[in-house]
């Protein structure tokens, strides 16, 4: 009797497996797993995103690893997994979003921003010849209703979140989150909140050059990056 191998589960993208697994966007998402954490939080104030990048040598310019990219003035995301796959997908929110700008003469929204990463990411586990993107983004933004924060997996699933994680301790940070942040708290507090969670399972110091926070606020919904001397005062020990 002919069929499929065992091994050709893994190797093609367009092959379920007997028990309705797609192997590729499973090691997609082990990747994830394998990226620096970045963190988001939205509350009613406003939305935060957090991301922590790992420079593996001392000669690395900081300023060059970029983990935060802006998409609009009131979009931005933050990524964890293969970066050079995550600036492909920005590159495709800032054109819908753009695109948007120019057709309707308005913003775009942060879930239809979020959503069209999410159709790429999708097709890309579907057809032969291309392979799944290996990075989860967060994609948070002001929308019409207020602030809004976005997981986008590997998969091509979006689910609309208070406060998130990608990359390495998801698990560990997603706990530490949910019992320690709350939408109603002010957005300073919860990204207090978040960089609590990263020092807490980071498993090297966390110094301000190796962090890159934005923010905005639902008053003005433009994203700005807090500087460094912000930054330290939020890595400083409570007292």
């Amino acid at each position: 009797m002919y069929g499929v191998t065992p091994q050709a589960y893994d190797r093609t993208i367009t092959v379920f497996s007997p028990d309705g697994r797609l192997f590729q966007v499973e090691y997609a998402k082990e990747a994830v797993k394998r990226g620096a954490t970045a963190i988001g939080v939205s509350g009613e104030d406003g939305v935060a995103l957090i991301a922590y990048k790992s420079a593996h040598s001392k000669l690395i310019v900081s300023e060059s690893l970029r983990k935060v990219f802006e998409i609009d003035d009131h979009i931005s995301a933050t990524a964890s997994g293969l970066i050079a796959d995550a600036r492909k997908l920005i590159e495709v929110a800032r054109m819908n979003a753009q695109r948007h700008r120019m057709t309707y003469n308005e913003s775009a929204s942060p879930e239809s921003i979020a959503r069209g990463v999410c159709d790429v990411m999708q097709l890309y586990t579907q057809y032969g010849g291309i392979r799944p993107f290996g990075v989860s983004l967060l994609i948070a933004g002001i929308g019409p209703n207020g602030p809004e924060l976005f997981e986008a997996e590997p998969s091509g699933a979006m689910t609309g979140y208070f406060a998130d994680s990608v990359g390495n301790a998801k698990k560990e940070v997603d706990e530490y989150l949910e019992a320690k942040y709350s939408p109603e708290v002010e957005l300073q507090e919860g990204i207090g909140v978040a960089v609590d969670a990263l020092k807490k399972f980071s498993e090297t110091k966390i110094v301000p050059a190796n962090l890159e926070i934005t923010y905005a606020y639902k008053k003005d919904k433009k994203f700005k990056l807090m500087e460094e001397k912000d930054i330290l005062k939020l890595l400083k020990p409570a007292k």
